[in-house]
């Protein structure tokens, strides 16, 4: 226990800025009690391709590894809401954990999302797209505040996103460069 205690503590001290492969991240543990992000990338690939791969559960266990599964559970008629679950599970020895989320979408500009449910049920945030080059790239603001599951310290739930979260934008601008037309 005394090495696991270490590890955390490692965890949860490192710097809560930094820069990495083009990324650059802000991450701390909040006042509230929630983990905080907020990290930027520039891709070189439009909007609508940045928004469509965002957007594709397909494609999230390849781009953030701790994601098992994505469902689309509800859709709005005018595409403007959806309902999605996730399955993650961050470790060998980790519980698989189901989280239920809210989506607000303004095609091509922000996606914002809103925890309602499941293990991880408290949590919001949004992705943002601004065209660059006159659309040929996109710098892409990605910002999330959330609750580690079963009470944990936000300092865990900082941890996870300090590591995870560069890892998954690094993944997202590979997909887009990827998935050209």
């Amino acid at each position: 226990m005394h090495g696991l205690a270490l590890v955390l503590l490692w965890l949860v001290a490192a710097p809560p800025a930094f820069a990495a492969d083009g990324v650059g991240a802000q991450v701390r543990a909040g006042a509230d009690g929630r983990g905080e992000v907020r990290a930027t990338i520039d891709i070189p690939a439009p909007p609508d391709r940045v928004w469509r791969v965002i957007l594709d559960c397909g494609l999230a266990a390849r781009m953030t590894p701790s994601v098992k599964r994505c469902t689309v559970l509800e859709r709005s008629p005018d595409g403007r809401t959806e309902t999605r679950e996730h399955w993650i599970k961050r470790g060998l020895f980790s519980p698989m954990l189901r989280s239920v989320s809210r989506l607000e979408l303004e095609p091509n500009r922000r996606i914002g999302f809103r925890c309602t449910g499941g293990d991880i049920d408290d949590c919001e945030g949004q992705w943002l797209l601004t065209p660059l080059d006159d659309g040929a790239s996109t710098r892409v603001v990605y910002e999330n505040k959330v609750s580690a599951p079963f009470g944990l310290p936000a300092g865990m739930a900082a941890a996870a996103m300090r590591r995870d979260v560069p890892a998954a934008l690094q993944a997202l601008k590979r997909q887009c460069l990827e998935n050209r037309p």
